[in-house]
């Protein structure tokens, strides 16, 4: 394993991991200018790290010229002050042609999608990863979900592989995922990095924490900043006022936004895009074969977001964020 500076800038996080959507104008076409913003306001606003073109930012939706546009957008934007993972996948062919596409456009890593479409062996599994890692100097997490479940065994021979940093959990198994963390740690001691990968991780943070994973990804971080810093201060703290307070928005916020999320196939993503339109910022509908949630579903996600703020009261994080909680994403 290797200790590489990617890791260290991801280990003790200052705020929440910033999953940015891709901007889209009018007709469809990539809107660079608006992704920048919403890049910088989100940096501006907190954020450790922004991992641009993946789930979120609709890796599957972008050609490998739009992807290499969007990766060198928020890497000037980001102007070194945060670490820009960006994502790969596909076969293992097109994965090394997007990994070299993030180096070249001057990413830190590179989060590794699962395989498309095929269910592998972890064999192969074992295989796509490595050879992914060793096509770029870029440090590799590797992001566990639907096709592409891994084995204890199989993370302990990845975290053993030149260039691979971490692994990415956005299955919820959590039986498997403890397993997985003992295997690492008896077989492969090390800096090796855990993240809390489902679609709105906050909701299971505590559980995370409890097997030792405390870094996750943030969607709401997307629209409602101002929420997502105060949970992630709150969960940071470790105390039983910040887990009371971790609590409250589980209860009032997050439980009920995913609640509402799962109504619709695909508003992981969608939903998320609309709630950074409602902030102010125009970032266009999604691509196909994604669709805009029902109008109805996008007011109550309105709603929400106020009931939100409503429960930080006077815990809203840092002095700036009196911007944020007006929506300035």
């Amino acid at each position: 394993m290797t200790s590489a500076p990617l890791a260290s800038r991801l280990r003790v996080p200052s705020g929440p991991l910033f999953f940015p959507v891709t901007a889209y104008g009018p007709d469809g076409s990539l809107d660079l200018e608006t992704f920048r913003t919403h890049v910088r306001a989100g940096v501006d606003a907190g954020a450790a790290a922004v991992f641009a073109c993946c789930g979120t930012g609709e890796f599957h939706a972008l050609t490998p010229e739009e992807f290499h546009s969007c990766v060198a957008a928020a890497v000037e934007e980001t102007a070194g002050r945060v670490p820009v993972v960006a994502g790969a996948g596909y076969g293992t062919a097109l994965a090394v042609r997007y990994a070299r596409l993030a180096e070249e456009a001057g990413a830190d890593g590179l989060l590794a999608m699962p395989p498309y479409l095929v269910v592998a062996g972890q064999e192969g599994l074992i295989r796509h990863y490595t050879e992914l890692a060793a096509a770029t100097p870029l440090d590799v997490i590797v992001y566990q979900r639907d096709n592409a479940v891994l084995t204890p065994e199989t993370v302990v021979e990845l975290a053993r592989a030149e260039g691979v940093i971490g692994f990415k959990d956005g299955l919820g198994d959590m039986d498997l995922m403890q397993r997985t963390v003992s295997a690492v740690r008896s077989e492969a001691p090390g800096d090796f990095l855990y993240f809390n990968g489902l679609p709105t991780a906050e909701l299971t943070a505590l559980a995370y924490r409890g097997i030792g994973v405390s870094l996750y990804s943030s969607a709401v971080f997307c629209f409602a900043p101002d929420i997502a810093l105060a949970f992630h201060r709150a969960l940071g703290a470790g105390t039983a006022a910040g887990d009371a307070t971790v609590n409250r928005l589980v209860d009032g916020f997050y439980r009920p936004f995913v609640e509402l999320r799962a109504l619709g196939r695909g508003y992981a993503v969608s939903l998320v895009k609309a709630g950074v339109r409602l902030s102010g910022l125009d970032v266009g509908g999604v691509r196909p074969p994604l669709n805009e949630p029902a109008a109805e579903h996008v007011k109550r996600l309105a709603e929400l977001i106020e009931r939100g703020r409503a429960l930080l009261g006077d815990e809203l994080p840092g002095q700036d964020a009196g911007k944020t909680r007006r929506g300035n994403a």
